[in-house]
């Protein structure tokens, strides 16, 4: 929690990291599962277990864990609490990087122990498994908390800080879960699904972001107040922050669209590849 950080500064009185002991354990449980796990499957007795553990996708979960702390205890977050654009930053990392990064980091074996569980609760959870509702949910995240009300109020409270940042973690895993799992869900996105969902998604953030970038006037109350730094005044600082939003939601986009269509391509020659299998051992055993 925020209200229990301990701070220091070592960069200058707006550069200081954030010792917060609710991030770093979380971190380090998720790291040290996540290891633990990577190891077990890399040293096991098929031919393919490293295959199935390659260091890549270990630097990946890394690479996600690094990146939170990134957000949530480094300089990066406290000049969140001074300029609107280093918390669009902030905003952006922990709805796309962090999940994107860990979600990645995954294979069907390294998930097996908890596949049956992440079935069961696809299953009981009805329509809020839809990827439908990921678009609606990850939408309304984003939009419900850039409301300047809502924006300010967590601003200024911490404990309402903490529930904007952890709604951003699930609103993005969720999300990016639709695209990304490596395990086939009932509601697997085939064909053009994948492009409908994130256009659904990335135009309606993407122009919340330009609104922002091109608003005629400084819409939050609380970073008109604050004291401004670097020479930025509160309308170019929104400016900026839109601009990032909509740069952000555009490059992801288009980066996942490649990833996924290179994904697709391989598990179409895959498939191919299975087929002519069969029919030799068809022609074979005739």
């Amino acid at each position: 929690m925020r209200e229990f950080s301990l701070r220091f500064s070592r960069m200058g009185p707006n550069l200081f990291w954030t010792i917060d002991p609710g991030v770093l354990i979380g971190v380090a449980l998720v790291g040290g599962v996540y290891v633990t796990r990577w190891w077990r499957v890399r040293q096991g007795p098929s031919p393919r277990s490293k295959a199935e553990a390659p260091v890549w996708r270990l630097c990946c979960m890394l690479a996600a864990l690094l990146t939170s702390i990134i957000a949530l205890v480094s300089p990066v977050d406290a000049l969140a609490d001074q300029l609107f654009f280093m918390h669009m930053v902030q905003h952006m990392l922990l709805l796309d990087a962090v999940p994107i990064l860990a979600i990645v980091s995954l294979t069907k074996v390294i998930l097996r122990p908890a596949t049956r569980a992440v079935r069961d609760l696809e299953r009981h959870a009805g329509v809020l498994a839809h990827p439908a509702f990921a678009v609606v949910l990850y939408v309304a995240v984003i939009w419900c908390w850039h409301i300047p009300a809502a924006y300010d109020l967590a601003l200024r409270h911490p404990v309402v800080h903490v529930l904007e940042h952890v709604s951003f973690l699930a609103a993005g895993s969720l999300y990016w879960w639709h695209l990304l799992s490596p395990i086939r869900s009932r509601m697997r996105l085939d064909g053009m699904g994948p492009i409908v969902y994130m256009l659904s998604t990335k135009l309606f953030v993407g122009a919340l972001g330009m609104g922002l970038a091109f608003a005629p006037f400084a819409l939050y109350p609380y970073y008109v107040h604050h004291a401004r730094i670097w020479g930025l005044s509160a309308h170019t600082d929104q400016s900026i922050a839109g601009l990032i939003m909509a740069v952000e939601q555009s490059l992801v986009m288009g980066i996942a669209l490649v990833v996924l269509f290179l994904r697709a391509l391989t598990e179409s020659e895959r498939e191919q590849l299975r087929k002519e299998r069969f029919q030799l051992d068809g022609q074979g055993v005739a």
